[in-house]
C-alpha cells in the first residue's frame, strides 16, 4: 500500500519515539513540581522549547506548546484579536482558503465579539497579492492571519512580502505554517506568530506549538495554573514537546535535500498525470507550491469514486482537507480559486512524505491514476 496523504498526517519517526520514551516512563514528573522528578521534566521541556525556537528563528520564551495546529491557530487568532479589542482594534483579515481552525475562529470572533472580518481575495492559483492585502487592511485591523502553504492545493504564499505589507500598516501577521514546517524555511520570515503541528512532521498527534513575539499582546484561552508563562494553562505534555522538537530538528536537517528530491519526483508525477489523463487539471500554483503536493481535478468524474479506485490499486490519497472529510460540499478552497462547484467535487490530492521514492515511482503512480479515472468514466 502506497500512502500519499501526508498532508493529513505522517507516521511517527523511530528517532522521535526513542527521544520520547524516557518522558513516558522513567522521567514522568510534572514540570511544575519543585522536586527532582519535576525538575528533570522541566529541564526536558526547556530544552525542547529552545530547539523549536531555534528552527523558527524566535526567542525561546516566544514558544508556547499546544495540543496541535488547531489549538495553535485558535490561540493566535482569538488570543491576539481579543487582546487588541481594548485598544479599539476589532477587525481581522483572513483569506477564504484558510484552514477551518482559522475560519471558525474568525466566525466566533464575529458572532460573539462583534469583530469585523475581511476575507482577502486569492487568484486562480490561490495566491494573495500584496496589493490585495493592502486594500483589505483598515485603521482598526488587529491581525492578519494567513496560511503559509495551503493544505489542499499546496500553494505557497509570499510570506515575506505579505508580512511587509502588514507591518507597514502596523498590523501583526500570524502565519499558519502547519503544512510548510519541515518543507520550507521559517527562520527569517518576519511573522509575529507562527503555528506548527507535530503530526505533519513525524511526531505524534496531539502536540503543536505557537510562537508569539513578546511585543504582541495575547489573551490566553485556557486559564488555570499559569503554565507556558501564563499564556496556556495546563500540565505540559513533556514527551510530546520532546517529540515535536526532535521531529522538527530532523526535518530541518534534511529539509533542503528532501525538498529537492521530493519536489523533482512530484513534478514528474504531475507531468505524467497531465499527459496520461486528458481530463486532468492541476490545481494550485504550478511554481509556488509545496514540494510534495499534487492536487488535480478530473472533470466528469467523482473525486470520491476515483479515490476508491486508487485504493483498490493500493494507493491511499484524499479529496482535500482531512478536517472536511465526509462533507458533500465542494471545497471552499477550489471555489475561491474560481473553479466551478461540479468540477471542484472531482478533486483528488496526493501528498508525498519525506522518504525516498523508487526511480520509476512517479510514472507508475501516474499510470495507476489514469487507470482509476478510466474505471470511473467507464
Amino acid at each position: 500500500m502506497l500512502y500519499l496523504d501526508h498532508a493529513a498526517t505522517s507516521p511517527v519517526r523511530p528517532e522521535v519515539l526513542e527521544a520520547m520514551r524516557p518522558y513516558l516512563t522513567s522521567v514522568f514528573g510534572n514540570p511544575s513540581s519543585h522536586h527532582t522528578a519535576g525538575e528533570a521534566a522541566a529541564n526536558a521541556l526547556d530544552d525542547a522549547r529552545r530547539r523549536v525556537a531555534r528552527v523558527l528563528g524566535v526567542r525561546t520564551g516566544d514558544v508556547i506548546f499546544t495540543a496541535g495546529g488547531t489549538e495553535a491557530n485558535n490561540l493566535a487568532v482569538k488570543g491576539i484579536v481579543l487582546a487588541a479589542l481594548a485598544r479599539g482594534r476589532r477587525h481581522l483579515v483572513v483569506s477564504p482558503i484558510e484552514h477551518e481552525s482559522i475560519l471558525e475562529s474568525a466566525d466566533y470572533l464575529q458572532r460573539f465579539h462583534d469583530v469585523a472580518v475581511t476575507a482577502v481575495a486569492v487568484d486562480a492559483a490561490g495566491r494573495i497579492s500584496p496589493d490585495a492585502l493592502r486594500s483589505a487592511i483598515r485603521d482598526d485591523t488587529a491581525l492578519v492571519s494567513l496560511g503559509h502553504a495551503n493544505n489542499e492545493i499546496g500553494t505557497v504564499q509570499d510570506a515575506e512580502g505579505l508580512a511587509a505589507v502588514a507591518h507597514s500598516a502596523g498590523v501583526p501577521l500570524h502565519l499558519d505554517a502547519v503544512q510548510s514546517a519541515g518543507w520550507l524555511t521559517l527562520n527569517g520570515i518576519d511573522a509575529d506568530a507562527i503555528s506548527i503541528a507535530g503530526h505533519k512532521l513525524g511526531a505524534p498527534k496531539g502536540i503543536g506549538a505557537l510562537s508569539v513575539r513578546g511585543r504582541v499582546p495575547l489573551e490566553p484561552l485556557l486559564h488555570g495554573g499559569g503554565q507556558e508563562r501564563g499564556r496556556r494553562s495546563g500540565t505540559e505534555n513533556v514527551a510530546g514537546a520532546v517529540g515535536l522538537a526532535t521531529a522538527l530538528d530532523l526535518a530541518e536537517a534534511e529539509r533542503e535535500s528532501v525538498a529537492s528530491s521530493i519536489g523533482v519526483a512530484t513534478a514528474r508525477f504531475i507531468a505524467a498525470v497531465l499527459r496520461s489523463v486528458p481530463r486532468a487539471a492541476l490545481t494550485g500554483d504550478p511554481h509556488h507550491r509545496l514540494p510534495g503536493t499534487a492536487s488535480f481535478t478530473f472533470a466528469g468524474t467523482s473525486g470520491e469514486s476515483v479515490l476508491l479506485e486508487l485504493e483498490r490499486r493500493g494507493v491511499i490519497s484524499s479529496s482535500g482537507s482531512a478536517c472536511a472529510a465526509g462533507s458533500d460540499e465542494p471545497s471552499p478552497v477550489l471555489l475561491a480559486c474560481g473553479i466551478d462547484a461540479s468540477t471542484a467535487q472531482t478533486s483528488v490530492r496526493f501528498t508525498f512524505g519525506r522518504e525516498p521514492l523508487p526511480d520509476d515511482a512517479p510514472e507508475r503512480l501516474a499510470a495507476l491514476v489514469a487507470e482509476s479515472v478510466r474505471a470511473v468514466l467507464g
